[in-house]
């Protein structure tokens, strides 16, 4: 059986390491010669060769394996970005976390045999190459550049919001970086930027609804918040993660909806009996469905909708003679199941509110021939 050639750590890593300044080289884009397969094999073959020997470097291979890819990150990639700002250390930060993955993809197909060899064989579990290439990623640069990065990123949020145009594609980028650095969990993501975006957009909307309440009427303002949503969800689509959008979605309506619900739905002028007053179907429908997922607010538009009709449906009683109170008490019936059709998408709360409204008048009135109410 033929000996495996012995090789000394020095001098067979002094190989390897000319084949990795050449592949960094290359990730940096400086001019080098391509990098060939017999070039690959030879590298393959000391590693395989140093890991089968009598003298075992399994484990000396492995740690200058992150050795390499520590100092690659400290002396090259951490001043890049250090010396950028705002939109370019964003594209910076991408280019190097793409660079960073295909330098650990290469490496460890250098470096596999040390997986097979040495890793999977280790009686205490220990990383793989993969895992250590990306946590050498994580821990140093990650780490120092996520929190400048997250107030870049909610910066062009706030212009966007605001109507500038901004790269939506580097904004997905470079939070992908986020969810990616999670090793599998949402986490990165999570406490590192989702939180604090949730938090400064709490503030944006709050700031907008004092102001839209000073300026708009309840129809207009609502328009701006159907608005505001649509553009809310369009920005999950293109960057954010799509578990945001949810959580986005139940800041602004605490903002523009809850925080302010007495305020728009009991106005004199243009709450939700104005409407009603005024047969401003459209406005209703909208109202209905911004309220509709808040059902401790929706059931406040349920009893303005009661009232109103007990109120008009009072006042028909006391002006109409008794020769037509009946029949004006009937329309009054199928004028508002038309409201719960259209308006209220037959939703069953209103259903019930506005049959037992009209029960209520009718009852009251004394007069009804058998009318029954479906």
């Amino acid at each position: 059986m033929a000996q495996h050639r012995q090789i000394k750590l020095e001098q067979g890593w002094s190989n390897i390491q000319k084949g990795i300044t050449k592949l960094i080289r290359i990730l940096e884009g400086e001019p080098e010669p391509e990098f060939h397969s017999d070039e690959y094999m030879n590298i393959y073959t000391i590693i395989y060769d140093m890991c089968n020997q009598r003298s075992d470097y399994s484990q000396q291979l492995y740690d200058k394996y992150r050795k390499v890819i520590e100092d690659y990150t400290i002396q090259t990639v951490l001043p890049s970005l250090r010396e950028k700002h705002d939109k370019d250390m964003l594209r910076d930060l991408v280019k190097r976390w793409d660079n960073h993955k295909v330098l650990v993809r290469w490496l460890s197909r250098l470096f596999h045999y040390v997986d097979r060899h040495f890793v999977l064989r280790s009686k205490i579990p220990i990383p793989t190459l993969d895992e250590v290439g990306l946590s050498c990623f994580l821990d140093l640069v990650y780490h120092e550049m996520q929190s400048t990065a997250t107030k870049v990123v909610l910066a062009l949020i706030h212009k966007e919001r605001e109507g500038e145009q901004i790269d939506r594609a580097l904004m997905k980028n470079v939070l992908d970086i986020y969810v990616e650095n999670g090793m599998g969990t949402m986490e990165t993501y999570e406490e590192d930027f989702e939180s604090f975006m949730l938090e400064d957009t709490a503030s944006y909307y709050s700031r907008k609804a004092s102001r839209w309440i000073e300026e708009d009427s309840c129809p207009d303002y609502m328009l701006k918040v159907e608005e505001c949503l649509k553009r809310e969800r369009e920005r999950v689509t293109h960057y954010l993660h799509s578990s945001t959008e949810p959580k986005v979605v139940e800041k602004i309506q605490n903002e523009l909806l809850v925080m302010v619900a007495k305020n728009r739905l009991e106005n004199e002028h243009s709450g939700c009996c104005a409407l009603l007053r005024d047969d401003k179907k459209n406005d209703l429908s909208r109202r209905y469905s911004l309220y509709h997922p808040i059902p401790q607010r929706l059931g406040r538009v349920a009893d303005l909708f009661k009232k109103h009709i007990t109120e008009e449906g009072s006042a028909l009683i006391k002006q109409a003679d008794d020769a037509t109170t009946n029949q004006l008490l009937i329309e009054l019936h199928n004028k508002y199941m038309v409201y719960v059709t259209e308006c209220f998408q037959n939703h069953t709360l209103f259903h019930k509110v506005g049959v037992c409204s009209c029960v209520f008048i009718f009852s009251h009135n004394n007069k009804l021939n058998g009318y029954t109410f479906l």
